[in-house]
């Protein structure tokens, strides 16, 4: 566990959710390799994302992680 307010295991640039693998996705807060793992499931079935709030559409992510792992990633 990592203690509140340290930014050590923070990306240091956005995240592309299209092209990122499981290590990279697992470095966003909020983000642990289950979550991972559905992210890149739901992109072999859909394809890629067209937005970051189709993140919900992802088994484990509702509006309040979406919002904290907002910053962290892009397209």
């Amino acid at each position: 566990a990592v203690a509140e307010g340290s930014s050590a295991t923070e990306p240091a640039a956005p995240i592309n959710l299209n092209v990122a693998d499981q290590a990279a996705l697992e470095t966003i807060p909020e983000i642990g390799p289950v979550t991972a793992a559905a992210i890149l499931e739901y992109r072999a079935q859909v394809g890629s994302f067209t937005s970051v709030e189709e993140l919900l559409e992802v088994s484990g992510v509702g509006p309040a992680t979406l919002e904290a792992m907002r910053p962290y990633v892009t397209l």
